[in-house]
């Protein structure tokens, strides 16, 4: 009797403990190994991004006292690339000053983002799409953001005051660089008297040359390295490097500033570049690239300006879809709707933008084209996205054909590199000197 009903009670363990065990090992087969994990911090907000072969389930919620993100993973099973997000935390980051990883639970992956400051975080996921599987993007913004003014902090120069006056008379005019001139024949003034009042009653005028605002876009950046040069050389690090030099430039002249839309290695989308350089008040904005094209042996440089008509050559028309594309690499939520933006995007009524977006185009590929072979001799135009300022000139900068061994290797030099941001800079400075004086200037009265 007693071994029948040990028979019995075998015949139920069994079967029990093998559905078990084929669950676990079911569970384990399915279970996704997170295969990269990056984190790029910037000024503006930290982005943190899994990649995996299928997309991942995941919760978050926040907590306060200290400020922290709990981020849960569903289905994920621990892995080297999830454990050394641990070591990827730099005491740089604005936002994030830790972040722990481990098992909460069975078939739960739990990361722990201790925070600097309150955030906004956005999460979102993204399909595959070129050398990139499935990501699940994490983007952690500040609750208030920053100030685009209140980020030149020290670096911002002043505007010059050229000289004080009585108010402007017939005889009296503005000269090329913005300062009262004052004919021969006319009376001198006295500063110190004018001060005193000595000399004359009359309210002052004060005539000041304003500070004139480059914004220098390195395109692309982060998740989107751009196009890739035969000897592996990224797009995204030669254009930061050339917007590095043309900002220090621009820097040493009087009357110029250079504000760097990126200044690191991370992504911003094209429409986050408009609307900072908006915020920047730049007169001008300059994005600066080194494509790759089908065949290595193109090569030359090339300037474009935005186009309210499609695209003057079908070139110009790929090249642009191409990178109007960037935000598919680099990652944007789709779900975020902004109607502002929107309507900055696609805006393109003001010719006189565009018009003087192409005269700076010119200006810039004569001077370009003293140090290299010109791909086309002519300004190009297309409907990049990065262009659509509706208030600022806006041109894009082609320094080369990263796909071309030979200027790949060209824009990896110091030198050559120093050579293009010179050339734009000069076609910079001898725009900026056809303008009208009372574009650069600016009358107080005292």
């Amino acid at each position: 009797m007693f071994e029948s009903m040990l028979h019995r009670g075998l015949n139920f363990i069994v079967p029990v403990v093998m559905a078990l065990s084929s669950l676990f090992v079911s569970t384990t087969a399915d279970a996704v190994q997170v295969s990269a994990a990056r984190l790029w911090p910037s000024p503006d907000y930290t982005r943190l991004t899994l990649e995996a072969p299928q997309a991942i389930a995941f919760k978050y919620f926040m907590l306060a006292k200290p400020e922290r993100l709990v981020l849960d993973l569903e289905g994920v099973e621990s892995s080297a690339m999830l454990l050394d997000l641990v070591s990827k935390v730099g005491n740089s980051d604005p936002y994030v000053t830790s972040v722990r990883v481990g098992v909460n639970r069975p078939g739960v992956m739990r990361l722990v983002l201790e925070l600097k400051t309150p955030i906004k975080p956005s999460l979102f996921q993204l399909k595959p799409v070129g050398e990139y599987g499935h990501r699940l993007v994490l983007d952690l913004y500040p609750e208030q953001p920053p100030d685009a003014l209140a980020q030149l902090g020290a670096g911002k120069k002043p505007d010059q005051v050229s000289v004080a006056a009585e108010p402007a008379k017939p005889d009296t005019a503005l000269d090329g660089v913005g300062a009262l001139a004052v004919k021969p024949d006319s009376p001198k003034l006295n500063p110190a008297k004018v001060e005193s009042g000595k000399e004359s009653s009359k309210p002052a005028v004060i005539i000041r040359r304003r500070m004139m605002t480059v914004a220098i876009d390195a395109g692309h950046g982060g998740e989107d390295s751009g196009a890739k040069g035969a000897t592996g050389t990224y797009e995204k690090n030669v254009t930061l490097a050339i917007a590095r030099r043309v900002k220090d430039k621009i820097d040493a002249e009087e009357g110029l500033r250079g504000i760097l839309v990126r200044d690191g290695d991370y992504f911003i989308p094209l429409a986050g570049r408009v609307t900072k350089a908006r915020g920047f008040k730049a007169d001008l904005f300059v994005s600066i690239h080194a494509d790759a094209f089908i065949r290595p042996e193109a090569r030359g440089s090339s300037v474009f300006a935005l186009s309210e008509h499609g695209a003057t050559s079908a070139a110009a028309r790929w090249l642009a879809k191409k990178e109007n594309e960037a935000d598919l690499i680099g990652g944007i939520n789709i779900d975020v709707k902004d109607e502002f933006l929107k309507r900055t995007l696609i805006d393109l009524s003001q010719t006189a933008t565009i018009n003087d977006g192409l005269k700076l185009a010119r200006s810039v590929l004569r001077e370009i084209g003293g140090i290299n072979t010109l791909h086309k001799n002519d300004v190009e135009q297309a409907g990049f996205a990065v262009l659509k300022a509706p208030d600022i000139p806006s041109i894009l900068v082609e320094t080369a054909f990263i796909s071309n061994p030979e200027e790949e290797r060209r824009l990896n030099d110091d030198a050559y590199q120093d050579k293009l941001a010179d050339a734009i800079v000069t076609g910079i400075k001898k725009y900026f000197a056809k303008l009208p004086a009372t574009a650069r200037t600016r009358l107080t009265q005292n």
